[in-house]
């Protein structure tokens, strides 16, 4: 203790930063020297779990709740008007929304300028169909940093008809829904804007323009229109992003994608189990025949999306974005730029766009394969051994790919297969690691055929010396088969 007595106030007011405000408050008990040294530390974090331990049910005591709110107004009133840098708070067992929006229009009028809510509340808390923010947040001339978390459903911009957050440069957004008007008028509040993440959202209107010049970053789960319709169109004038995660329905069309400068890229386009099954008709007549499925027709049009992204180095498409990308094999452009992809399957997704997208990137190094299980067709093509064809391993052939990466290994015998198929065909292949999830079903855990998978890979090692084929078993999954018996 004396060695850190010794240390000058600035240090240990750093100190003290790093630590929950609980446990800032509790050093002024140590001694003299520590009785205000907290009241000086312009970064505060409040957590009522930590306060009132919700699950051993203290959270359910009104008057263990009211405790928590003496003890935030106290730490608020004793550091006075001193500028705070960012509050962090965390109250989900049952504070009012009012007491909560006092303690936030408190910290805005010292000047906060990285500010994290998470709060949950109730009907019965809210008295409304919804968590009403303060209206000083939405004018905040300091602000840079603003993290919002509900598991309720919140309108988050409910009563503002325009807001203005000068200085703000990152918002990130998450909640059970968010109601943030159109985006077209919302992101414009924000002229400084640099981060945007917006999760759980749905579009209000059919046409959607995300438009930014200042944007470097965008993240954007959607849910499409309400009632999870897809989106007529949506465009993107975006010239300076770097990094994209979209995840949204299938739009009809992609009029505008204005992101040259795009680096890494995460699409996932949402289909439906039946608009999968319309898009792998033969007949368009039939299409033409269900008005519900109509948009299905213009899932082509998918393709101005990839010509918008193309200059990306980093691109991640899900099983879903796979099948969509089905329907526009024949013009998707050459990712020049393009080093790492990340190909997530499923057994109800094909695999038809595989071909056409291995030929498409000149310059690929690394796949990562999130899972090889995939739906069947014979437009999967050369991409997989699993319909025998004379051209066998052509788009492959003409891949530079030098690392393979294949997550949630099982150790079935299509993997194995495909595997093999890898090795023979992919020209430059280098290493190939095959990864054991420790939480993933696996035919590793019965001794014999854990023992017959390893010769299987220490043969194809030898077939193929150039290539280092590994099974990659964390520590912890390679103790608990030792436990259970497995190995």
């Amino acid at each position: 203790m004396d060695r850190l007595t010794s240390l000058p106030d600035e240090l240990l007011c750093h100190i003290l930063s790093l630590l929950p405000t609980k446990s800032a408050v509790v050093t002024s008990a140590l001694s003299k020297r520590w009785l205000n040294l907290w009241k000086l530390n312009p970064n505060l974090d409040i957590d009522d779990s930590v306060f009132i331990h919700a699950e051993d049910g203290k959270g359910k005591r009104e008057e263990i709740r009211q405790s928590f709110v003496g003890f935030v107004d106290r730490v608020l009133a004793m550091q006075g008007d001193s500028p705070i840098n960012s509050f962090s708070l965390k109250c989900i067992t049952g504070i009012h929304p009012d007491t909560v929006n006092r303690w936030i229009c408190s910290v805005l009028k010292r000047g906060v300028s990285d500010l994290s809510l998470f709060t949950d509340f109730t009907c019965e808390d809210t008295e409304e169909d919804s968590y009403q923010l303060p209206r000083e947040l939405f004018f905040s001339s300091t602000l840079v940093k603003l993290k919002l978390r509900s598991e309720h459903c919140v309108d988050w911009w409910w009563h503002v008809n325009s807001s203005s957050l000068t200085m703000l440069k990152s918002l990130d957004i998450d909640s059970a829904l968010i109601f943030c008007g159109e985006i077209e008028e919302f992101i414009p509040s924000f002229p400084a804007l640099e981060e945007l993440r917006m999760a759980s959202m749905e579009w209000l209107e059919p046409d959607v323009t995300v438009s930014s010049a200042t944007l470097r970053k965008l993240t954007l789960h959607a849910t499409g229109c309400e009632e999870f319709v897809n989106p007529t169109s949506v465009s993107f004038d975006t010239p300076n992003l770097l990094v994209l995660s979209y995840f949204d329905l299938v739009a009809e069309d992609y009029p505008l994608v204005n992101m040259s400068k795009l680096f890494h890229a995460v699409i996932n386009l949402i289909v439906t189990d039946k608009q999968v099954k319309r898009l792998r008709e033969a007949n368009d007549e039939l299409l033409e025949d269900d008005d519900d499925d109509d948009v299905v027709l213009h899932f082509g049009n998918v393709v101005k999306l990839m010509n918008g992204i193309q200059n990306v180095q980093i691109l991640s498409f899900t099983a879903d974005t796979l099948e969509v990308l089905s329907q526009c094999c024949d013009t998707l452009p050459v990712f020049n730029n393009l080093k790492f992809l990340g190909i997530t399957s499923e057994e109800g997704r094909g695999w038809q766009a595989m071909p056409a997208l291995l030929k498409n990137c000149p310059r690929l190094e690394t796949i990562i394969l999130r899972g090889l299980s995939h739906y069947v067709t014979d437009k999967c093509g050369d991409a997989c051994p699993c319909i025998s064809r004379e051209d066998k391993g052509s788009s492959l052939r003409s891949c530079p790919v030098n690392r393979i990466e294949i997550q949630g290994f099982r150790a079935t015998m299509k993997e194995m297969t495909l595997i093999k198929h890898f090795l023979d065909y992919f020209p430059s292949l280098k290493r190939l690691d095959a990864v054991v999830e420790d939480n993933e079903p696996t035919q590793l855990r019965n001794p014999e055929l854990s023992k017959c998978v390893t010769e299987m890979f220490g043969l194809y090692n030898k077939l193929h010396p150039s290539c280092s084929v590994e099974l990659m078993v964390s520590p912890f999954l390679q103790k608990k088969w030792r436990e259970q018996g497995h190995i």
